[in-house]
């Protein structure tokens, strides 16, 4: 979190012109897009497998996680500033730590939740790293909420989120834990790739001082994403009750 927090300016044209670009292009691709997606194919793989499948069961993890746009847009969020490479390792292996718990034994014993709730509450997730990144919870309640506490918990919801979906293929029991690990393995090495991607970024844009004087915008898109998605799953609960 940003410890100072964030001195807002007064917004020139050309600001306000770049912002509502962002806004629309991120309007345009959330609506494209939709949360723990699974394509046919692997749909069809995940009922039809039996046995061990250590490669393919790799393969579908590190796709979800580069594909799972509502993972990574928590984890920018985490990680916008975060400077240091150690506390980097410690909020993301938090987040991981959450994720695959309630990945692993989610599916092994059969915990789920409604699908439409479980991604609203990914989408609040989004929308608290944002307001926390902006010293929201200091300037409106006067104290700071526990960052690590809060990001291994949301972890734990992200993870409820796939085992739910990975619940309604009725995947065979027979070896599921190890297919299960190879998966929650294959999720770990998608989210390392990203983070590279991400944090190259993110050292690249910090060289200039732009990337403090948008800070604001940053992290106000992000929580725009993020009720963009809550709002859409609960317009899909409304709908399916």
């Amino acid at each position: 979190m940003l410890k100072n927090h964030v001195i807002i300016k007064p917004l020139n044209p050309v600001t306000v012109s770049v912002s509502l670009a962002v806004t629309i292009l991120v309007f345009l691709f959330m609506s494209v897009v939709q949360a723990h997606g699974v394509d046919a194919n692997t749909q069809q793989f995940l009922q039809a497998n039996q046995g061990v499948a250590i490669g393919p069961f790799l393969y579908i993890g590190a796709k979800h996680m580069l594909t799972g746009y509502d993972h990574l847009l928590f984890l920018l969020g985490v990680i916008f500033f975060l400077f240091r490479t150690r506390d980097i390792l410690i909020y993301v292996s938090l987040f991981t730590l959450g994720h695959s718990l309630t990945l692993f034994f989610g599916v092994l014993f059969n915990v789920a939740v409604n699908a439409y709730i479980i991604d609203a509450i990914i989408g609040l997730s989004i929308v608290y790293k944002g307001f926390d990144n902006l010293g929201g919870f200091q300037r409106l309640f006067g104290r700071q909420p526990d960052t690590k506490a809060a990001v291994l918990i949301f972890g734990l919801f992200h993870g409820l989120g796939l085992a739910t979906k990975l619940q309604d293929f009725a995947m065979p029991e027979k070896d599921l834990w190890k297919n299960l690990l190879a998966f929650n393995v294959g999720v770990e090495i998608g989210q390392f790739v990203a983070l590279l991607f991400i944090l190259t970024l993110l050292n690249f844009w910090r060289r200039y001082h732009s990337y403090f004087s948008f800070a604001v915008i940053s992290n106000t898109l992000l929580m725009a994403g993020g009720l963009i998605l809550f709002g859409y799953q609960m317009a899909g609960f409304v709908l399916s009750v």
